[in-house]
């Protein structure tokens, strides 16, 4: 099983990291979490630069891909060549993004009929893009979903090993990275959330 973190120059480093030590909680031989990027060694919105561990194009064949945000998402959008390398597709893989990464989802056709929640800086592009944009921290429809704020990756990460692994996988791994003394309030707050959200194709 591989999930993909698109990561581009100019990314958030809470979105990437936050999702990548999550999806990094579930230990099976067959689990593989990597971050991808267009650039070998993308650099964060802070600085910080990392390697890649796959290409584009790696990423877009995994049973899962995440698309982060960062700084330059709308020239990522704008950026025709870079897009058409973003086959992505929901009929064959998990789609998750993580705030100004609902951007490139909209730009790529693939929240056409849905509505979807971003970061309140990226709300107004989603808005110019024809996406009607939730009030709240999670959505998903079918097998793609959308986060708004970079700790609620918390739920973007838990809705993909829940999706791929189900309930207890993803009960585990948030119960290991929440805060002492909230274990238990944060896996049952998340797993409301996605309960709230309906059924799943």
């Amino acid at each position: 099983m591989h999930i993909s973190i698109l990561t581009f120059d100019g990314f958030n480093e809470l979105d990437s990291f936050i999702a990548y030590g999550i999806l990094n909680r579930v230990r099976r031989a067959d689990w593989r979490v990597t971050i991808a990027s267009p650039v070998t060694r993308p650099r964060s919105m802070n600085g910080l630069v990392v390697e890649r561990q796959v290409s584009l194009a790696e990423a877009c064949s995994a049973d899962a891909v995440l698309v982060g945000s960062g700084m330059q998402t709308r020239q990522v959008a704008a950026d025709a060549d870079l897009m058409a390398q973003l086959a992505l597709n929901p009929k064959r893989q998990l789609l998750a993004a993580q705030c100004s990464g609902a951007l490139l989802l909209a730009r790529l056709g693939l929240l056409r009929g849905m509505p979807a929640c971003t970061d309140l800086t990226t709300r107004p592009w989603l808005v110019e893009a024809g996406v009607e944009v939730l009030e709240q921290p999670f959505y998903q429809q079918g097998n793609t979903a959308t986060a708004g704020g970079c700790l609620a990756s918390v739920y973007l990460t838990a809705w993909l090993i829940y999706r791929l692994l189900g309930e207890e996988a993803a009960a585990q791994a948030i119960h290991y990275v929440a805060p002492v003394g909230e274990k238990d309030t944060l896996v049952q707050r998340v797993l409301a959330q996605l309960e709230r959200q309906g059924e799943w194709n």
